[in-house]
């Protein structure tokens, strides 16, 4: 059966375009790789594009809000004895997902749409096993909000200390915290701000994703700004 017509047209736009970024998803998942354990929780997974390099876990549960992401996900992985599909919506949480022993929360470019980020920072600790690390990747750069953010339905984008004090007020221990994507930062600043767009443009796209491997060099940088933030948090022992 065909799926449901997605709640968020614009983001389920946006999705279906970064599915055509392979490269682009494929970076971003090797800067989160060191810090992803074997039984995987995935926080609004959408259409899947950052789940198929979890696959290959011992354990992974995806879930999303929208019944459309979620019959996405199911004709995707559902022949997968080890991946299960579940609603979850933050900061609200089912007793059934925290009997699942997590070593690891993935949560990628998702907590800028929840009003309260707190509530639900503390949420994905308490799904975590002692020494469980929390994967997040967040927009940063408040200065680059603009139309695209609007659009998205982005509440905020964070600062480093801002995310760093929100992670300790949840109870995490920062482990790790760097800018991603010094690259994009032009580009989303010239779309939303100065074009005013609500989409990512799709000729821009394709010059991006030609130019990911110049792109990686960044992690050469001694010091560098970027699109978005990567936060790796850990529950004390």
């Amino acid at each position: 059966m065909r799926p449901a017509e997605p709640g968020d047209r614009v983001g389920a736009a946006t999705l279906e375009r970064m599915a055509a970024a392979p490269r682009y998803n494929r970076w971003m998942f090797e800067r989160l790789r060191p810090w992803v354990g074997r039984r995987v929780l995935e926080i609004g997974a959408g259409i899947g594009n950052m789940s198929a390099f979890l696959a290959d876990r011992e354990r992974v549960v995806l879930t999303d809000t929208e019944d459309y992401y979620l019959r996405r996900l199911r004709e995707r992985f559902g022949g997968e004895a080890h991946v299960t599909v579940a609603a979850l919506r933050l900061p609200a949480v089912e007793p059934r997902l925290k009997a699942e022993r997590l070593d690891t929360v993935v949560c990628l470019n998702v907590l800028e749409h929840i009003e309260d980020d707190r509530g639900s920072l503390r949420a994905m600790h308490d799904l975590l096993e002692p020494g469980g690390r929390l994967v997040l990747l967040v927009p940063a750069l408040r200065a680059l909000y603009g139309t695209l953010d609007e659009a998205l339905g982005h509440f905020r984008r964070y600062a480093r200390r801002e995310l760093a004090t929100k992670y300790q007020e949840a109870g995490f221990e920062l482990r790790h915290l760097e800018y991603f994507n010094l690259a994009g930062v032009p580009g989303w600043w010239f779309t939303g701000r100065v074009l005013q767009r609500r989409l990512i443009p799709t000729g821009a796209l394709r010059w991006y994703e030609a130019l990911v491997p110049l792109f990686r060099l960044e992690s050469l940088l001694p010091w560098r700004i970027g699109q978005s933030l990567i936060a790796i948090g850990e529950v004390p022992r």
